[in-house]
């Protein structure tokens, strides 16, 4: 993650300059961004999209950045927000928390301060713990241990299986398709059309085998998805 963020973001700043600034500064750091100049735009982009964080400022023409939280908490879209605004008072702190943003941010900022909170926020929602684990449900990955517990059941799994499962892990609830795991596993040198199939059924019969409850879901047409029943 934090070499390689992989994670897109929706900008919502109605100053040009400033929006360039930061948008530029995020694509340089490894995110993909998209930008909305006030807060109807901003809604209709998290209708048609996902994103791995909003970062919002409080003052937009149409709809302000609190009601544009508002309603996406309303509509049960849990992701994350980072509010920025150049309002320092403890009221409007408060009133930022409680329409649903979960960081806050006063300009004039720092990008590199900026970067650390949105890394923070996206890790968190991906499920990574403090010490850099990646969870979904019970299923439990340290990438710096390699290892793979469910259920606190030790799991053992292929090297390729593994990278699949961190994949999966880091995108999760989302579905990712069969072309982006063959591009992170072999890069432009294809295996076999029938690898990726052996290795996703070693990684079933892995972590969802022995258990009542699955995790790996095959979307038709679209590609594979890590999720527990709630996010399924």
């Amino acid at each position: 993650m934090s070499d390689s963020p992989n994670a897109t973001i929706l900008l919502v700043e109605d100053h040009d300059d400033l929006a360039a600034t930061i948008g530029a500064y995020l694509e340089a750091s490894g995110y993909a961004c998209d930008y909305a100049a006030d807060g109807a735009i901003a809604l209709n982009l998290l209708e048609e999209n996902e994103y791995d964080a909003v970062v919002l400022d409080l003052m937009l023409p149409r709809i302000s950045g609190i009601r544009v939280a508002i309603r996406m908490r309303e509509r049960g879209d849990g992701t994350p927000i980072l509010m920025l605004t150049a309002r320092d008072q403890l009221d409007d702190k408060v009133e930022g928390f409680e329409a649903g943003a979960d960081d806050y941010l006063v300009k004039p900022f720092e990008s590199e301060e900026l970067l650390v909170r949105l890394k923070a926020l996206i890790r968190r929602a991906r499920g990574e713990t403090g010490e850099g684990q990646l969870k979904v449900g019970d299923l439990v990955f340290d990438p710096r241990l390699m290892r793979v517990e469910r259920a606190g059941q030790r799991i053992n799994l292929s090297p390729t299986a593994v990278r699949i499962l961190k994949v999966l892990m880091r995108e999760s609830p989302r579905v990712v398709s069969r072309e982006q795991i063959e591009n992170e596993l072999w890069g432009d040198t294809l295996p076999d059309s029938d690898t990726l199939r052996s290795h996703m059924y070693n990684l079933r019969k892995g972590i969802d085998r022995p258990f009542d409850t699955k995790l790996l879901h095959t979307i038709q047409g679209m590609g594979f998805k890590l999720a527990t029943p709630e996010d399924a």
